[in-house]
Parts: structure tokens; C-alpha cells; sequence
């Protein structure tokens, strides 16, 4: 992959469920556990110092409120994919799973494993820390 507009196609030729495009960003909802449970992932670029482009994989996990930061830095640190992060949305702080990844690296396949991957673990992360709840 070399340009977003490359991201974008490959996750409308993957056939999920895009709810949001804007430049430089795309939003994919998942849809798991048979239907009963739904994950926003957002797919956008960023860019480094040096003009390098990234993909940035995101999922909105829980209101930063009442999350014991030990549990999230823990996660953090036993984690093989995906990053805990904070991140507003509408003003409020809220606990993120990203990942970023260099263009040059990317291929078709590994987009869509990363929006299953940070999906899936999204709503495991969401569902452990609000009681089983599906906020977002």
C-alpha cells in the first residue's frame, strides 16, 4: 500500500461496513458476537517529521473515568498487537486500542487482519471493563 486512497479501496473491495469517509479517514463497524455487538474501527494517515506516511488503526474502548491505569499499562506491556492510548472524543477523554503501521509494509491482507485484529480486540477490552457493557 502506498496512499490511503489504496487503504480505502481494499477495505470497500473487503466488503465491511464502512459508516464514514473523509479525507484521510474511514470508519469500519464490526459487527460480532452474532450481531449482538458492534466495534468502530477508524482507519486514518498520519505522518511523521519526515514525511513518512502510517496507517492508524483505532478503536474507542471506555471513558478514561474509573480505569485503573496499573490494568492499562499492564495490557500494554503484555500486548503483541495494538497499544492503549487516550484520545477525546467529543471532549471527553477516553481509552483507545491503536496501532500504526508504515505504508511500505502493508498489503491487502494485513489491512483487513488489522481491522479484525483491533476490532475483535477492541470489544474484548470494552466488554472487560464496563461490566460487559457495548458503549460505543
Amino acid at each position: 500500500m502506498q496512499n490511503f486512497e489504496q487503504i480505502r479501496s481494499q477495505l470497500n473491495a473487503s466488503d465491511f461496513r464502512i459508516t464514514m469517509q473523509e479525507p484521510y479517514v474511514v470508519c469500519v463497524e464490526l459487527s460480532l458476537d452474532g450481531g449482538k455487538r458492534h466495534q468502530a474501527i477508524f482507519l486514518s494517515e498520519l505522518e511523521d517529521d519526515d514525511a513518512r506516511t502510517f496507517l492508524r488503526v483505532s478503536t474507542v474502548i471506555a471513558p478514561i473515568t474509573g480505569i485503573d491505569a496499573r490494568r492499562a499499562l499492564a495490557f500494554n506491556w503484555n500486548s503483541h498487537v495494538g497499544y492503549l492510548a487516550i484520545g477525546e472524543l467529543d471532549g471527553v477523554p477516553y481509552l483507545q486500542l491503536c496501532e500504526n503501521r508504515p505504508y511500505e509494509g502493508l498489503n491487502a491482507a494485513e489491512v483487513d487482519r488489522l481491522v479484525l485484529e483491533i476490532g475483535g480486540m477492541g470489544d474484548r477490552l470494552e466488554r472487560a471493563l464496563s461490566a460487559n457493557g457495548d458503549l460505543l
